[in-house]
């Protein structure tokens, strides 16, 4: 499949993706401060520098595009035709280091949630809830890792 656009059209349009401070980030930290709850951003000593930490509860959230972050199952986890090689080089270093992220704040002590933007795309009130019940909850402490999807 050929590119709709050139290649100097295509490369300013990737590199304007931000890497923090997205929408889906945004939406959710504005439900979380609304439930009450007080967080940092994009800790830089932790592994990965979290979208969310919440020192008090010792837990931090991940918000993954499901693009970039390919979320299984995914209608929005769509494969690139053009230039393959790289895109499959490109997302299997992504979920290596998300899972070596995950693995070192779990190492750390840590608990992480993993909050998908296709969850907060279908029902964003739902995730913020759940989130909140589970940081809250007993099961939290005996759940080191929660994916919310």
């Amino acid at each position: 499949m050929i590119d709709v656009v050139d290649r100097q059209t295509r490369s300013r349009m990737m590199a304007g993706i931000r890497g923090g401070n997205t929408k889906p980030e945004r939406l959710l930290r504005s439900m979380l401060h609304a439930a009450g709850l007080r967080f940092r951003l994009h800790a830089r000593e932790l592994p990965g520098r979290p979208d969310i930490v919440l020192p008090r509860h010792r837990t931090v959230i991940l918000v993954h595009g499901c693009f970039w972050h390919r979320h299984r199952s995914c209608r929005f986890a769509t494969i690139p035709a053009s230039n393959a090689d790289f895109w499959a080089g490109k997302f299997a270093s992504n979920v290596a280091r998300d899972a070596a992220n995950e693995q070192g704040l779990l190492a750390a002590g840590w608990r992480v949630a993993v909050v998908w933007e296709c969850a907060l795309r279908r029902d964003p009130d739902s995730v913020a809830v759940a989130l909140k019940d589970w940081l809250l909850s007993r099961e939290a402490g005996e759940t080191r890792i929660k994916h919310f999807d």
